[in-house]
């Protein structure tokens, strides 16, 4: 396997809307990530992701990006991501900016010429249909946020497609001038000095132009099936690389909705010169079932645990993933992989030594690193997120009360991850001096990362523990990945590398768990004070290490 910085780097998610607010607006900025260099810098992470900073009218949180060439009001200037990269790159800190190429804003020029007139020069930039028979839309394709992905211009008689948003209309790769234009844009920061990108919704980027109506079945297999994987998408990301990323020794990583075992060796196969790594999102898609994230149906550990084995084995030694367990479009990984109540601090533990100890890049979301939780909100009224509103407004159509929406939102909504940092225990949770633009989380009286420092056995500083051992151990990088697990509520596997052996042993449960360890081994860490090798207490992860003879 071919060693690369990026395999060995640790990414820390950084949602910039909500992380710092520097000047008392309520809105995080990059100044405001500025003044918590040396907190990031504290956390040993190698690579920041940061959230898209460009100008946009913010109907998906600067996702419907209208200028990809500057920084918008809001979040700064120029010169300020300019000092934010000297500064990180003075620590030995990479930055990753957020790209969006599947579609812009409608108040993007281009569109806005393209949708001037029919004869326009940027008609063909987007994918514009005349309609159905009946005059409806052209197909029955659903949006990613409720309703259909398509709509009508009145001017011109035609419909527009937008996976997402009306407000975000879906570029046209077919036409050459436009992956010109992107290609101009990727060099544009790469030449300014960021260190690669994270490709929002990439495997979107080829359309089936047949644009058949899709099947009727769940909306995760329609993403995967209809949505994704387009014809000619290796084509476009091989482009990019020629043309573009391969100039640069950087990290590129393709966001994977759709992206399925059976093709994800494709994007990211040392031989075919695409993408370096992929955030699959099958354990994130989990859960979801016909009418998609607001639909629920069950999952267990079980599950999760599958995704991971298949996903090692259909990667194998020629391609690489990120590994990670939440973001900024899902619920906090404690409330939902873990136990936000009782054993917070020790499921949130135990979920951080997975993503550090699994085969991949890690990716830590920002408020992870302390154990941040899912917020409750009591009214409607208080979410912001586009998603929730979408099916909030979809479903309440059908008759379900907001009463009976809001614990779906309490438990699915992407507000959930989008609540402001938590840095003390003040009003505002030391994120902002102004309103916030998000309500804060009401526990950050008890989870702050002021608290946090303070105490020696809290989830912030187990992580800073373990990031410090990740970087001297080669075998958690390199090393094959083995699952052992014999019983459903405990995740035990192997990572070998030479001789040297770790075994990880996690219990997803309550209860205490008995686990055969094979052979003697060293325990190295847990997420207890006080433990027993191979007897578990409820939520302990136990990292063993061991020599054989090989």
């Amino acid at each position: 396997m071919k060693k690369l910085w990026w395999k060995e780097a640790v990414i820390y998610q950084i949602y910039p809307r909500s992380f710092m607010d520097s000047n008392g607006d309520g809105i995080g900025d990059i100044r405001g990530i500025i003044e918590k260099v040396e907190y990031i810098s504290s956390l040993g992470v190698d690579v920041i992701w940061m959230g898209p900073v460009y100008p946009s009218p913010n109907a998906d949180n600067g996702y419907d990006i209208s200028n990809y060439y500057n920084i918008h009001p809001e979040f700064g200037e120029m010169s300020d991501l300019e000092q934010l990269l000297s500064l990180l790159h003075e620590r030995g800190i990479k930055l990753i900016m957020d790209v969006v190429v599947n579609h812009t804003s409608d108040e993007h020029q281009w569109f806005i010429e393209s949708k001037s007139s029919v004869s326009s020069d940027k008609r063909d930039c987007y994918i514009w249909k005349a309609p159905a028979d009946d005059g409806g839309p052209p197909n029955n394709w659903k949006s990613f946020f409720g309703g259909s992905s398509w709509e009508y211009d009145e001017n011109s008689g035609e419909y527009y497609l937008h996976l997402f948003s009306k407000k975000q209309p879906d570029l046209n790769w077919e036409n050459p001038e436009v992956r010109s234009d992107i290609m101009d844009i990727l060099r544009f920061w790469l030449d300014k000095g960021v260190d690669g990108f994270r490709m929002d919704v990439i495997p979107l980027i080829s359309k089936r132009l047949d644009f058949a109506d899709a099947p009727q079945v769940s909306f995760p297999k329609v993403v995967e099936l209809v949505y994704s994987n387009g014809p000619k998408v290796h084509d476009y990301i091989q482009e990019m690389n020629q043309e573009v990323l391969s100039h640069y020794d950087i990290m590129t990583v393709g966001e994977g909705p759709g992206i399925s075992t059976k093709v994800g060796l494709d994007y990211v196969n040392e031989d075919r010169g695409e993408l370096n790594m992929i955030f699959h999102l099958d354990h994130m898609f989990l859960g979801q079932g016909e009418g998609g994230k607001f639909d629920p149906v069950p999952y267990d550990i079980a599950d999760v645990k599958k995704i991971f084995n298949d996903w090692d084995k259909a990667i194998g030694d020629k391609g690489w993933v990120s590994i990670f367990l939440d973001n900024h479009d899902f619920s906090r990984m404690v409330s939902r992989f873990g136990d936000d109540k009782k054993y917070r601090v020790q499921s949130a533990k135990l979920l951080l030594t997975m993503i550090l100890t699994l085969r991949g890049t890690p990716c830590i979301y920002q408020g992870s690193e302390i154990g941040m939780t899912n917020v409750a909100f009591s009214s409607i009224e208080d979410y912001n997120d586009i998603e929730t509103l979408g099916f909030y407004k979809e479903i309440s159509a059908s008759g379900v009360s907001e009463e009976d929406f809001l614990p779906l939102a309490h438990e699915l909504s992407r507000d959930n991850a989008r609540t402001p940092m938590q840095w003390d225990a003040s009003e505002n949770a030391g994120f902002s001096s102004g309103e916030p633009w998000i309500k804060i989380n009401s526990n950050n009286q008890d989870i702050n990362v002021l608290q946090s420092e303070k105490e020696e056995h809290s989830v912030l500083n187990y992580f800073r523990l373990m990031m410090k051992w990740r970087k001297q151990e080669e075998v958690i990088i390199y090393g094959t990945y083995e699952d052992l697990s014999v019983e459903k509520e405990v995740y035990h596997y192997r990572r070998q590398l030479g001789s040297t052996v770790f075994e990880v042993v996690l219990n997803f449960s309550q209860k205490e768990k008995n686990v055969s360890i094979s052979e003697p081994r060293k325990l190295v860490h847990s997420n207890y004070p006080t433990y027993k090798i191979g007897l578990l207490q409820p939520w302990e992860a136990q990292v063993l290490k061991g020599v054989i003879e090989i």
